[in-house]
């Protein structure tokens, strides 16, 4: 199983919010209340209010204590979510008992809390709040007073109906929690996938600026560096020809000349290269992208296909460079003995095709290739990884109006292809962050 964080950055996910379950208590008190109140005093039920309102209050004072308690914003750890919904569950139970267990069609609510526990908190615990529940349950089919009902009319319910409401019961928690908890899971994994996108490009994008630093630097320590050599010559001067500390002084004036021409050549690489590195070549791009991964002991073979009219120059950019040196990073890693580049252009589209000859994408994935934490390929893959690759590629390309799809070269299966395709209007006119910025 992947475990792309430690325990405690693990448990610090699962923190559910103090107000929310307060809120969703109020909102179970005013509605058990009015229930009561309804079936007591307007169908003129026989019914054990006192005891019902008691149990009400015993779930408002909690809700008042933890008001107070503690602020708004306060965030349970796992145990302490499970003990709260563990007592909403009894308090509900409680209410169950005394007005006829599982023959009562809010029985059903047994279900909220196990449902709550399966979006907030770990499987394990969920799990232990099911089986508690289901006990709970178990109990209501025997032991319960009566079932409210006209006074003085018989109301038989037969056994039958019971184990009926008894397995209704633990199929909506059974099916209910399974499947909030799936959907949670795949919401939490997506958040922690565009997490980690967004530091990749982040990365790359503190990278690009280093030229623009430079020049920072040069300019921050040109002022000190000019003062040094100042003081220099004027000491030089004074000095004349004492021999004992001519050389030295001679020497710093020297040292401090050198790092100004240091300087000068830093501030002439960011100004003069910042214009031309500004923009790429869409066949400049393609060699900037597969120069890291040459050396693997895979062919990488660069072929043109139709190309109509001008070579393509669009804006570099940061997030488009990793995607597709991540594209070709998995064909390199799935390749039998070559990976092929293609590109093609016309008046309308840009398109770059990755091959590799390796086993290809197993077909029961196609459509889910570009998941998070879902591994593409069988097979032994340089380095291992948690499956966000093609995640991070998909989601770079794709902010920069880039559409991707993924299939194989031939019907057998064999050599997969990654495809991207781009109007040629929206790769000319793209932008660097902050418009791919998250």
């Amino acid at each position: 199983m992947i475990k792309p964080f430690v325990s405690s950055d693990y448990e610090q996910q699962h923190r559910l919010r103090l107000n929310t379950l307060i809120r969703l208590r109020w909102l179970a008190i005013v509605g058990q209340s009015v229930t009561v109140v309804v079936v007591a005093y307007w169908l003129n039920f026989p019914l054990p209010v006192s005891l019902c309102f008691a149990l009400i209050a015993c779930s408002a004072w909690l809700n008042l204590y933890l008001t107070f308690r503690y602020p708004s914003a306060h965030r349970l750890a796992p145990n302490a979510a499970l003990a709260t919904l563990l007592f909403d569950s009894l308090q509900l139970a409680g209410l169950l008992f005394l007005t006829g267990g599982l023959t009562n069609p809010f029985s059903l609510l047994l279900t909220v809390p196990v449902v709550i526990s399966a979006t907030t908190l770990p499987l394990r615990m969920t799990a232990v709040l099911g089986g508690l529940v289901m006990a709970m349950a178990s109990l209501l089919v025997f032991y319960h007073f009566p079932l409210p009902w006209i006074e003085g009319a018989a109301l038989t319910i037969p056994f039958v109906y019971v184990a009926g409401m008894w397995m209704a019961v633990f199929s909506s928690i059974t099916f209910t929690a399974v499947y909030a908890w799936r959907v949670a899971e795949e919401a939490r994994l997506l958040a922690n996938a565009l997490a980690a996108t967004e530091l990749v490009l982040q990365r790359e994008q503190h990278l690009s600026a280093l030229d623009g630093l430079a020049a920072a630097a040069a300019h921050e320590l040109g002022t000190p560096l000019a003062t040094i050599t100042v003081v220099a010559k004027e000491m030089e001067r004074a000095l004349g020809e004492d021999p004992k500390y001519r050389e030295d002084v001679t020497l710093l004036r020297s040292q401090s000349e050198r790092c100004r021409e240091i300087l000068k050549r830093l501030t002439s690489l960011s100004t003069e290269g910042e214009q031309h590195l500004a923009r790429l070549p869409l066949t400049s791009l393609i060699e900037e992208v597969i120069a890291p991964h040459r050396d693997f002991g895979i062919a990488i073979r660069l072929e043109p296909r139709e190309c109509v009219g001008e070579e393509p120059v669009g804006q570099r950019n940061p997030g488009v460079i990793y995607g597709l040196g991540n594209l070709v990073e998995n064909a390199v890693d799935f390749a039998s003995g070559a990976v092929t580049v293609r590109w093609r252009w016309d008046a309308e589209q840009v398109i770059i095709d990755v091959i590799d000859d390796g086993p290809g994408f197993p077909p029961e994935i196609l459509d889910r290739i570009g998941e998070p934490y879902m591994s593409t390929r069988q097979g032994a893959e340089p380095g291992g990884g948690l499956g966000l690759g093609l995640f991070i590629a998909k989601t770079l390309l794709e902010r920069s109006g880039a559409k991707l799809s993924f299939f194989n070269a031939n019907q057998r299966g064999l050599g997969a292809v990654a495809q991207v395709v781009w109007s040629r209007e929206q790769f000319v006119s793209r932008r660097t962050a902050p418009a791919d910025a998250f």
